[in-house]
């Protein structure tokens, strides 16, 4: 091979190896920094909008006027003191009263009482001990027959529409990917769903990794 074609295929191959490198490197790099961002990003979503709850102070107890600077994070410990000590409060007989009684005037107005009843609904279904809704992951055929996506057992249907399914059918929300917070509410036949033996968190992280971070099988016994 000539001198000046061993030198061009070194120069090839050496840049070669450096594109791979720099590839191979920024990947790595944007693998370490892209779910660090992203969690400080939420978390600092997270804080400052529980520091708006500063505002309930009087003006010469903020840390602003008391220290002379803002002290982050100050807001999410009063915050979770308010709700503390809401729940302290609603626990005894008069916050029991109190709170019928403020809901019974929230009751009374028109477009409010449909807004806080459907949000109440949710969130007692939701943070009670005893509810079933999000508990389970199931594996459901959607959009059509032979696609299979995950989906979250959210209770049975209710009212005039149970009347019209026959046989056990389950409500099943199927979220949509990387955003799990949209989704499709459907009712589907027991039969129908696969129960998988699954945590809720663990399907969570498989929808919004879109598949590319699927959880551990699970152990089966012999």
């Amino acid at each position: 091979m000539p001198h000046t074609e061993r030198h061009a295929d070194l120069a090839r191959r050496a840049t070669v190896r450096f594109v791979f490198l720099l590839r191979r490197y920024l990947i790595t790099g944007l693998l370490i920094w892209v779910p660090l961002g992203i969690t400080f990003w939420v978390l600092h979503a997270l804080v400052t909008t529980m520091d708006q709850s500063l505002v309930l102070l009087p003006e010469s107890w903020r840390p602003h006027s008391l220290f002379g600077f803002d002290v982050p994070g100050l807001g999410v410990v009063l915050t979770i003191l308010i709700v503390w000590l809401t729940g302290v409060f609603a626990a005894n007989v008069l916050g029991q009263r109190l709170v019928l009684a403020w809901e019974s005037v929230l009751g009374r107005i028109p477009v409010v009482k449909s807004i806080y009843n459907s949000v109440k609904q949710v969130s007692d279904t939701l943070f009670s001990s005893s509810g079933q809704a999000f508990r389970k992951a199931l594996l459901v055929e959607w959009p059509r027959s032979g696609m299979w996506t995950i989906g979250f057992l959210t209770g049975t249907p209710g009212g005039d529409v149970a009347n019209h399914l026959e046989g056990d059918f389950v409500s099943v929300y199927v979220p949509t990917t990387p955003n799990p917070t949209g989704g499709y509410f459907v009712m589907l036949p027991r039969t129908a769903v696969i129960e998988l033996d699954m945590s809720v968190d663990d399907a969570l992280k498989y929808i919004i990794s879109m598949g590319v971070a699927p959880p551990a099988a699970p152990v089966r016994r012999a």
